[in-house]
């Protein structure tokens, strides 16, 4: 079944057309690179300008079935143990949008874990779908939003099935999180599949999953009917690049599926996106376990060496069996920095200030250090001295409480979200806002749960908490005034 996987077609096939200088009547305009700008042919260099390269060229996605194009998108699936492939070329968030479309069209329902990405939610704004919601568990310590444990996947699917709703048509969970914990995804895929519903699995931070034997398995190895991979995260596909995945089985629609993509893709998809998605794909089943059990290692090492850092402790192994945590990605380092009294947020500064480190998120317990298929060994190794330089310059005594978020406020939908927001708005002063109904999505980052979502009623809760999120550092994503002084709800 993997016998194919060292070939990588739709890469071959569109290097093949791009280096033999055909004479190019077609768009895009630099026709190969020689109209493109000095600077940018400078910075990304000649061979990328002539591998960018339109639709429907014949021999990469025109001619005999099945094309190079065709044969990628099979060996992606084959290598997840898929039964159908999609590449993506606007990231994860074109996935969520196409599953909306086809899994909740206007009228019906589905149960979300609410702390999904904000896309899905976008996506039902485009579909008219209906969401239900079933909370994560949370630590309030710490601001991180885990998994969803089965038991309240039950009990949401049983409130669901009791109220005068529509009936739900599919379950959308999120595993693993931004911070790397994974949740039981076979136990909620057998209480959603006991319930007659297809489950649905956001694993964009989790593209990486089952090809190291360390490594937790894919949602789909575990019962999940479909899958999103944002594979630029970890795997080393280009950004903004993705793959959705549908299990076999037939509990999903594949033929609706690919309408649904098809609507919400581009005319123009990026060659060197999908590209790169067949050369990471071709990368992760051929040299993927030994690649990555170089980065495990490394990683096991700075972990190691950043626990000896007075007031620094890794967390994540630790965390699972708690809070709905089944499960840990070891390529998320997640240090908590309580202990060096300062925040997150003070203590990722002084990283990028002092040695140039850029880390993947800072909040305002932890900063989080996302690693690659590959990771370079030498910057990891010496991560834990860079950082316990920072630390001896700016740590400060502490009892390990710098600042603590409040609890995330409970929440009521009261009008769909596509009709709150397409609907007649206004902005008003936030404090006036209590009590009406939300026209936008307003997540604070970090923790990243949507704290108001469109058609959702502003409460004085709800406000105290995002404000608690700005004066702790975070931002406010999706916000029309990233200021919090005023936001948008129904007139």
């Amino acid at each position: 079944m993997r016998a194919e996987q060292p070939a990588a077609p739709y890469l071959e096939a569109v290097s093949a057309y791009g280096q033999r200088g055909p004479t190019r009547f077609h768009v895009p305009g630099h026709k190969g690179g020689e109209g493109a700008d000095p600077g940018l042919r400078s910075a990304i260099g000649a061979e990328a300008l002539l591998l960018d390269i339109p639709q429907d060229i014949e021999g990469v996605d025109l001619g005999p079935s099945p094309t190079p194009y065709q044969r990628a998108e099979q060996l992606a699936a084959e290598a997840y143990g898929a039964e159908r492939c999609w590449f993506l070329t606007n990231g994860a968030t074109q996935g969520n949008h196409a599953l909306a479309l086809a899994l909740a069209p206007l009228g019906t329902r589905v149960l979300m874990q609410r702390n999904s990405h904000a896309s899905l939610i976008d996506g039902l704004v485009l579909s008219g779908g209906l969401p239900s919601f079933v909370a994560p568990a949370y630590d309030a310590e710490l601001g991180m939003a885990h998994g969803v444990e089965p038991e309240a996947l039950e009990a949401a699917l049983a409130r669901a099935a009791a109220d005068h709703g529509p009936p739900v048509n599919a379950v959308f969970l999120v595993s693993p999180t931004y911070y790397g914990m994974t949740a039981d995804i076979g136990c909620c895929a057998e209480i959603t599949h006991g319930a007659g519903l297809p489950l649905v699995v956001d694993c964009a931070w989790g593209a990486h999953f089952g090809f190291h034997p360390a490594l937790p398995a894919s949602p789909l190895a575990l019962g999940a009917d479909a899958m999103l991979a944002s594979t630029h995260k970890i795997v080393g596909s280009l950004t903004q690049s993705a793959m959705l995945l549908l299990a076999p089985g037939g509990r999903l629609d594949g033929d609706a599926i690919a309408r649904a993509v098809r609507l919400v893709r581009s005319t123009s998809p990026s060659a060197l996106l999908m590209a790169s998605l067949d050369a990471a794909r071709r990368q992760l089943s051929v040299h993927g376990e030994v690649l990555l059990g170089r980065t495990l290692a490394a990683a096991e090492r700075a972990r190691e060496a950043i626990d000896t850092i007075p007031g620094c402790h890794v967390i994540g192994e630790s965390l699972v069996g708690s809070n709905g945590i089944a499960g840990w990605d070891p390529l998320r380092i997640v240090v908590d920095v309580r202990g060096t009294g300062r925040t997150g947020y003070e203590v990722a500064g002084e990283l990028r200030a002092s040695h140039d480190i850029h880390v993947e998120l800072a909040t305002h317990a932890t900063v989080v250090l996302v690693l690659g298929i590959a990771q370079p060994t030498d910057s990891l190794d010496s991560f834990a001295p860079d950082l316990a330089d920072c630390v001896r310059r700016i740590a400060r005594d502490s009892d390990g409480q710098v600042v603590k978020q409040p609890p995330a406020p409970e929440h009521e939908t009261v009008v769909p979200p596509r009709e709150a927001f397409l609907g007649d708005s206004e902005a008003v002063p936030v404090d006036a806002a209590v009590g009406r109904i939300s026209c936008e999505s307003i997540a604070g980052y970090p923790p990243g749960i949507p704290t108001l979502l469109p058609g959702e009623r502003v409460t004085a809760e709800v406000v105290e908490y995002l404000r608690a999120l700005t004066a702790a550092g975070a931002r406010l994503h999706g916000a029309a005034d990233p200021s919090f002084e005023t936001v948008r709800v129904l007139k």
